[in-house]
């Protein structure tokens, strides 16, 4: 529990406005001469004078903070960060309140620094910027590799090192610091340089291993806009293996290390001896295949004279005659018999005349047999009715006429 103050100053004492203040002024800054406070950041604003106001706050109190232009703040902050201030506590006059002079700035704990990266990874993945089809493939043998990272920062020393074993490449650094209130800006800055300039094959941004809180650099929007904005096949060598930034998710290739970045990005000397290696034994087999497969079609091949390619022409002619031969007299053989058929034509029409007058003469002879005549003849008599119709019956009728074989008697 915090001890209260006993107070210093007699009831009855009267002070201008002014001493009022800067007595308060005194006392709070003596008593606190430097202060950590943890909260909420809300309403950052930055003046044109490069000084940053804020409001540090939690459920019960809220403080007013300065940070001064030039101290140094290793990450972006933004409304509702939870983080720790240190400082010392004064007063302005003018305005009657209290405030803290900031002189360094943390966020509260690991926890709190991975619930923002997370926020913010959800956030510029759900606007694409990692998606996998943004990827480039990196380029098989690249003839100038582009870095940014710092100068004087082991991961230029590994990353140079490693190219140089491996294979020979020009290297141009775009150089930018990779910890602290400016690191973000000159990253993006040198990835956007790049990519201007269309100066190299594929981009390396690189950085040695280090706390979470000095690797935030690269997990600020504005680099992972310019990672994933990149034309030029771009690797991220950020940290160690275990280490996750932002960066990673957009770049095109994401490496463990930064040597494990200048090891993708090259292949070895003994690797592509070994290739090439390869490559000849396959061209010389395949050469020789195709060598050995020549000299057969050409041994294959036999010349003949002359006289045999004209003996054998003719032998062709030969045999298109026999063919021609055979053709023709199977035509003249059945347009022959096509002919006799047509000259026994007039035989075949008068037997069919005879059997036709034949039949003829059948039919008379049972029309005539068939004809009522006979029976007259043979002493019948047909009678019929004044309407000409055979009476048939002895009902009454009235004979009119009586036909008999030689003729008829009316009545």
């Amino acid at each position: 529990m915090i001890e209260k103050p006993q107070p210093f100053v007699q009831p009855d004492t009267i002070f201008s406005v002014s001493d009022a203040s800067a007595l308060l002024k005194g006392v709070v800054e003596t008593a606190f001469p430097r202060l950590r406070v943890r909260g909420e950041l809300s309403q950052i604003t930055r003046a044109t004078s490069g000084h940053m106001y804020m409001t540090i706050k939690d459920s019960g109190a809220a403080i007013s903070v300065i940070i001064w232009r030039g101290t140094p703040v290793s990450f972006k902050l933004a409304d509702g960060m939870e983080v720790i201030i240190t400082g010392r506590f004064t007063t302005y006059p003018a305005r009657s309140n209290y405030q803290i002079i900031a002189s360094e700035i943390e966020m509260a704990g690991v926890g709190a620094i991975l619930k923002m990266l997370e926020e913010r990874k959800r956030k510029l993945a759900a606007e694409g910027l990692f998606d996998a089809a943004r990827k480039k493939p990196l380029p098989r043998f690249p003839g100038r590799i582009g870095i940014v990272t710092s100068p004087t920062g082991a991961a230029f020393q590994d990353i140079q090192n490693r190219l140089r074993e491996r294979f020979p490449v020009e290297i141009v650094l775009y150089p930018a610091t990779v910890q602290g209130v400016t690191a973000a800006d000159e990253v993006a800055a040198g990835i956007e340089y790049f990519n201007r300039a269309k100066n190299v094959d594929v981009i390396i941004v690189a950085r040695g291993g280090g706390a979470l809180e000095d690797l935030l650099p690269f997990s600020e929007e504005v680099v992972v806009r310019a990672a994933a904005a990149s034309q030029i096949p771009l690797i991220s060598g950020v940290g160690h293996e275990p280490d996750w930034m932002l960066i990673d998710f957009a770049a095109d290739v994401r490496a463990p290390t930064p040597t494990g970045a200048a090891e993708m990005v090259v292949p070895t000397k003994l690797s592509l001896i070994q290739e090439l290696d390869n490559l000849w034994h396959r061209l010389s087999s395949n050469f020789t295949t195709r060598l050995t497969n020549a000299r057969a079609r050409i041994e294959s091949i036999v010349v003949k004279s002359p006289k045999q390619l004209v003996m054998e022409q003719q032998q062709r002619l030969d045999d298109i005659a026999r063919t021609m031969n055979i053709i023709i007299n199977g035509k003249i053989t059945a347009a022959r018999g096509r002919m006799d058929a047509v000259a026994t034509f007039p035989n075949i029409l008068q037997a069919k005349m005879n059997a036709l007058g034949q039949s003829v003469v059948h039919l008379g002879q049972m029309l005539n047999s068939l004809s009522y005549k006979n029976v007259l003849a043979r002493g019948y008599a047909i009678v019929r009715d004044a309407d000409d119709k055979i009476i048939s019956r002895a009902d009454g009728t009235v004979p009119a006429s009586i036909e008999f074989a030689d003729g008829i008697i009316k009545i």
